[in-house]
């Protein structure tokens, strides 16, 4: 039903599109016909409008990875810095938290671990909506903050790090085996708001996975029982993601024209002083606006990366000082 209503979806917007250029087309030969200026701008307006939903629907064409249409968790990591680090790693769960929300993208927090004065030392969030991991799968990586800092009394500049995690919700036609003697598992007090009960018992439950290292954590809930049903899920769905990243891997090594931009690889870098610019460092989309970004404003971004991992163009593209 999820497929089908996205298949209805995709072909009522193509309609709508064509029907919206016919019109604004005949709003122009209406206007050319009377001589009436400000009616033609209204349909070139109406056309430049159409033009830009024309490509992002073709980007979004280009979604069509096995798990491209799941949801999709989300973990952000400070780095190295304290405080400013982590304020950071805080901005960056903001920054996704409000695209989301502009997309109509359902957000729950899954774990946090506040800073010790200010931030997150991480967190892990579940975005829900159609194409979720498809769009924000390209996030993945190191990003890097350069600013004034606000903790410095003498206002000197910092660079701040925090990494980005992003791995697809294992939907139950995706079949994944998980070996219990190859984990362990430890149950904590979760932290930060929630009630007495929450943080009085050891609700919370953290999963490693022995062979991979691989470790996952979820206090969402106030029942250990449901916090460990979903902790297994987020295990389940980042051993899936693992495959998939060696997948591309060995894809990307056979055709070697596709930029690496697997963890632990710096993506993208935010200068807010001295002066204002986003770039990526992998497709060199920029944008003078680091305040409409950090809002939530990814989408030039996220298009030129897919457009990038989808044909494997490259762009010649410097780092940001």
């Amino acid at each position: 039903m999820r497929e089908r209503t996205s298949l209805e979806d995709s072909i009522a917007a193509i309609t709508r599109l064509e029907q919206e250029l016919d019109d604004a087309v005949t709003l122009i030969e209406l206007g050319d016909a009377e001589d009436d200026e400000a009616t033609i701008q209204e349909g070139e307006a109406a056309i430049r409008g159409i033009e830009a939903e024309a490509q992002r629907r073709q980007v979004e064409s280009l979604l069509s990875g096995e798990a491209d249409s799941n949801d999709t968790y989300l973990e952000v990591h400070s780095g190295a810095g304290g405080t400013e680090s982590q304020d950071w790693a805080q901005m960056l769960q903001r920054m996704y938290m409000r695209w989301a929300d502009k997309h109509g993208f359902k957000v729950e927090v899954m774990e946090i671990a506040d800073g010790e004065e200010a931030g997150i030392k991480g967190a892990t969030v579940m975005i829900k909506g159609h194409n979720a991991y498809g769009w924000l799968k390209t996030e993945s990586g190191v990003h890097r903050l350069v600013r004034i800092s606000p903790y410095d009394s003498a206002a000197r500049r910092h660079t701040s790090f925090a990494s980005v995690w992003v791995y697809p919700v294992v939907d139950d036609k995706i079949d994944i085996q998980v070996n219990e003697s190859d984990c362990r598992i430890d149950t904590y007090r979760a932290s930060g708001a929630g009630g007495q009960h929450v943080n009085t018992t050891d609700s919370a439950v953290r999963i490693t996975h022995l062979p991979t290292g691989i470790v996952v954590a979820c206090q969402q809930e106030r029942s250990q029982h449901k916090n460990r049903a979903k902790a297994w899920d987020m295990l389940r769905a980042r051993l899936y993601e693992a495959e998939l990243k060696k997948r591309e891997e060995k894809a990307n090594a056979e055709t070697a024209s596709k930029s690496d931009i697997g963890w632990g690889h710096q993506i993208r870098s935010y200068v807010l002083q001295p002066y204002q610019l986003v770039k990526d460092l992998r497709t060199g989309t920029q944008s003078t606006s680091p305040s409409d970004v950090l809002d939530g404003d990814l989408d030039p971004f996220m298009e030129a990366a897919l457009a990038q991992r989808v044909y494997g163009t490259t762009a010649d593209v410097e780092d940001v000082d």
